[in-house]
């Protein structure tokens, strides 16, 4: 404030009012230091870690589980009643909003990946012992009847409604919609006036604003290990805003049969698990929902494949690691405008 346009002389009772008015400014909660506040809780059968700045130190953590909750019940492809599992078993066909932004996202990747991300995959992922039952043996019998009712195209959405070609077809959106939770989180930050904010849920991120010091915020990258149950470790380190990230990758989730290691990476255009070197891929799009989403469709797609789809996409980075048959450690690849950092050099 420039108090050269007071007059010098003033009476007392002006001075005080001059002392009074800059104390309330010196106190005001603009001029406070925004406080660090990070809350956790698990949530999709997974963790999630909140972390914002805030001016009035609120923590939203009953509203932040509200919000899972009402996501679950639309969204989840593990509770019982929720809107996708009733959509599953013909059981309704009207849905709600968050199911019609994911399922018309779903379409547009589909689209855009021709079929590598489906969101109708689930019944070959649950034959291949991925989802709701046990494996008994390798289902190569089963696929070509499964294919017959997988296939983004034979699914629709007409005025609220969806419609389906064969009722077969079910939807798992397992794939997407942690990232679109992530993205829904953000927004009711926002709408709290929360604008520097990390939201992680089991991997998918969304991260927005500059921290208080004008530091980006930063992500590790694990280290594809070599079995499922290896410790995690951190190998790279990336810095980032205003951004939505997703990792997927197959060296945690597989079996093992007669010598044979079975991705649960499926792919819908063949109904077996991916065969190809791409152990792990991060991507980094506008919005969470959309990262989780290439990072499915580049892991069916395979290295070459993947890397030429991102090379044409402005909105899109990603990195890459990859295994490489002459050598024991494994290689990677990093779009043109990302930085990623080895933890060795830091």
């Amino acid at each position: 404030m420039n108090l050269t346009k007071f007059k010098p002389a003033m009476k007392p009772a002006g001075k005080l009012f001059l002392a009074a008015l800059l104390f309330m400014m010196a106190c005001s909660p603009a001029e406070r230091t925004p406080q660090l506040i990070n809350i956790r809780g698990l949530v999709f059968g997974t963790y999630y870690s909140i972390t914002y700045f805030s001016e009035d130190d609120e923590v939203y953590q009953e509203s932040i589980d509200s919000l899972f909750k009402a996501f679950n019940n639309s969204l989840s492809y593990y509770e019982k009643n929720s809107l996708i599992s009733r959509i599953n078993r013909n059981e309704t066909t009207e849905v709600d909003e968050w199911f019609i932004t994911v399922f018309n996202r779903s379409q547009e990747i589909a689209e855009e990946t021709q079929g590598a991300f489906d969101a109708t995959v689930s019944p070959l992922v649950n034959a291949w012992g991925f989802g709701f039952s046990d494996r008994s043996e390798v289902p190569s019998q089963q696929v070509d009847s499964i294919l017959q009712f997988v296939g983004y195209e034979k699914i629709r959405l007409e005025n609220n409604r969806i419609v389906k070609e064969d009722p077969r077809v079910q939807l798992d959106f397992n794939a997407i919609a942690k990232g679109y939770a992530a993205d829904v989180v953000g927004e009711f930050l926002r709408s709290e006036g929360v604008e520097i904010y990390l939201v992680d849920i089991g991997g998918d991120m969304v991260a927005h604003g500059l921290k208080p010091d004008g530091s980006q915020w930063r992500i590790g990258l694990e280290k594809p290990s070599g079995r499922f149950d290896d410790p995690q470790e951190v190998g790279f380190l990336v810095e980032v805003k205003d951004i939505g990230l997703a990792t997927s990758g197959t060296y945690r989730q597989y079996f093992e049969e007669d010598g044979q290691r079975y991705s649960h990476t499926i792919d819908p255009s063949t109904g077996f698990p991916v065969e190809h070197n791409l152990l792990s891929v991060s991507v980094f799009a506008e919005d969470g929902m959309s990262a989780d989403a290439y990072a499915t469709a580049f892991m069916v797609m395979g290295l070459e494949k993947a890397r030429q789809f991102v090379k044409k996409r402005d909105e899109l980075e990603a990195f890459f690691i990859f295994s490489e048959a002459e050598r024991e450690e494994f290689g990677t690849y990093t779009s043109a405008g990302l930085d990623i950092l080895l933890m060795e050099d830091i």
